[in-house]
């Protein structure tokens, strides 16, 4: 056995590479941080030295990430929802490094909740109640509260308790928000199982407001049905009485309550991570959510613009009547026959469509005709060139 020892082959240890880069550094525009960040040069390097203290190593080692890289590496997590091993595999590191870095730039972000995200005082609270107001004139509101539904992977313990209404495996977020889309108030702690209603009796907030509310003067919530009526919590009438005003309470309370939905689809239009599925354990997804909002109003308080989605061309031909069988077999012939007969119908059914178009213009607006017969020669004449690159 000693013998084996002695000339056991040595162990090849795998090179380690590093292959990190620093985005920063890169001549990106704004508008192109942004959609890899979310954020522009400024506000990455306001929140690089707003976190600077709790991500800053202490060794003078090449290898250390900096402040900025770390936050950006976070930051494209955020917004992306991509596993970790994209995320590293897009910057250049490896995928336990980013798996740290994410847990790091989350702690430091959630300690400062209380910094972006408190409840307004009453010089606040003026601002709110007019901003709500010159919406859709619903007078004394403070603030519009809803839940909603962030995915995540279904947990081994207690798995059951986090399937949702809707059937799949959520953190039941509540969040109320101001006139300019910034939350005031969030809390992400509740499986998806939990009611809105609750989430809301239990969360500190409704403790808050059912302790120490001492009338309207203090301004009033708007909720949906989903939650009780409280004198502190106006929810919309489920039949409202003709001629008592209640109908236009209803439309106003709408107007002005869906600026929680709109604030929730920017928040997530934003952070993909939120639309997508959080592949974590619960606790650990729910810092993430509470990061993701604290971000958001820094966004907000630093002007940053919202993201833009790429706009989907929907070429497709329009669907024509169908008046034969109607079973899957019949239904099936109609498609392959109406749409798939061959490449050349693929080319020009959208043109005779844009002639029909015109052709209809010309009858009900008596379209000018030689402006019409001169679109209709450029459209067959683009036709005939498509015909000819096909078949040839």
């Amino acid at each position: 056995m000693a013998v084996n020892v002695l000339f056991q082959p040595p162990v090849v240890r795998r090179e380690r590479h590093f292959r990190g880069f620093d985005p920063l550094e890169r001549e990106f525009s704004d508008e192109e941080l942004r959609q890899r960040y979310r954020f522009g040069r400024e506000t990455i390097g306001y929140l690089s030295d707003l976190m600077r203290g709790d991500l800053e190593r202490g060794t003078n080692k090449e290898t250390a990430l900096s402040v900025e890289q770390q936050v950006m590496i976070a930051l494209r997590f955020y917004g992306s929802g991509s596993h970790l091993q994209v995320v590293g595999d897009t910057m250049g590191f490896d995928k336990s490094t980013v798996s740290r870095v994410i847990d790091r730039v989350t702690d430091s972000l959630v300690a400062m909740k209380d910094d972006f995200i408190s409840w307004p005082d009453n010089q606040r609270k003026n601002v709110i109640r007019a901003g709500f107001y010159e919406k859709a004139g619903f007078p004394n509101v403070v603030g519009c509260i809803d839940g909603t539904h962030i995915r995540i992977t279904g947990p081994s313990i207690d798995e059951p308790a986090f399937v949702n209404r809707k059937g799949f495996h959520s953190i039941n977020v509540q969040a109320i928000c101001d006139h300019e889309g910034r939350f005031t108030n969030i809390s992400a702690r509740w499986p998806g199982s939990a009611h809105d209603s609750h989430v809301f009796r239990t969360s500190a907030i409704g403790q808050h407001l059912e302790n120490g509310y001492r009338g309207i003067g203090q301004g009033v919530l708007l909720g949906d049905s989903g939650y009780p009526c409280r004198q502190f919590l106006l929810t919309p009438y489920r039949q409202p009485a003709a001629g008592r005003g209640q109908a236009r309470f209803n439309r106003r309370h709408c107007s002005t309550r869906s600026t929680i939905e709109r604030t929730f689809g920017i928040w997530k239009k934003r952070f993909h991570i939120l639309g997508s599925e959080i592949r974590m354990k619960p606790d650990k997804a729910c810092r993430i959510i509470i990061a993701c909002g604290i971000l958001h109003n820094i966004a907000i308080m630093r002007n940053e613009p919202e993201v833009a989605e790429e706009q989907l061309i929907d070429n497709q031909p329009q669907m024509p009547p169908y008046n034969g069988p109607q079973d899957g077999k019949g239904i099936r012939d109609h498609f392959a026959t109406t749409f798939l007969p061959n490449k050349l119908h693929v080319f020009i059914y959208p043109y005779f469509h844009k002639l029909s178009f015109i052709k209809k213009m010309r009858k009900f607006e008596n379209s000018n005709k030689s402006l019409y017969d001169q679109f209709d020669n450029v459209l067959r004449e683009e036709v005939c060139i498509f015909a000819t690159s096909i078949l040839v």
